[in-house]
């Protein structure tokens, strides 16, 4: 049995760091926040009380603080009707009703989003790594992705219900 053993040279030292570099530009270019096309969105140059002043205080704690709602305690959890789920922050459509499902979190949950309208970071607020997910136009927190969910994607967007408003068809 063969085993490697990294180079200590200096040389070793400088390839190796180069290609973890590398590697790290790579990821970097793959979580690249797809949502580039809304940097200059106005929704972008808000202020925190403009912000304030548009939303309710629960709405403004999860959109723009990050914060989570109970879990239960949306009414969309209980929308079947056909349509789509916007950002209630600035209007985005971020999910289609037929992607939507009951995961039993007690909050709506998606298994697709809409193309780029949702950008993605990762956060470190429970001490494990969690994929956070927002609005690609008004950077407005939405919630977390997680991957026990259902077919085709496995995906579960886990989202607070006062960050969004139901548009039926």
């Amino acid at each position: 049995m063969s085993v490697s053993i990294p180079d200590p040279t200096r040389r070793g030292l400088l390839v190796s760091a180069a290609a973890l570099g590398l590697a790290g530009l790579a990821r970097t270019a793959l979580a690249a926040d797809p949502a580039q096309a809304f940097a200059a969105s106005p929704w972008r140059k808000l202020s925190d009380a403009d912000w304030r002043k548009r939303l309710a205080p629960a709405a403004y704690a999860v959109l723009r603080r990050e914060g989570t709602e109970y879990p239960f305690t949306s009414p969309l959890n209980n929308e079947h009707r056909k349509g789509s789920f916007i950002c209630l922050g600035c209007g985005l459509p971020l999910f289609r009703s037929e992607w939507k499902f009951d995961s039993g979190t007690g909050w709506p949950s998606f298994f697709q989003v809409v193309g780029a309208n949702v950008g993605r970071k990762q956060d470190f607020k429970l001490i494990e790594p969690r994929s956070e997910y927002h609005c690609a136009q008004c950077l407005g927190h939405q919630g977390h992705v997680f991957d026990d969910g259902p077919r085709p994607t496995g995906l579960r967007y886990c989202n607070n219900g006062v960050a969004l408003k139901f548009v039926p068809a």
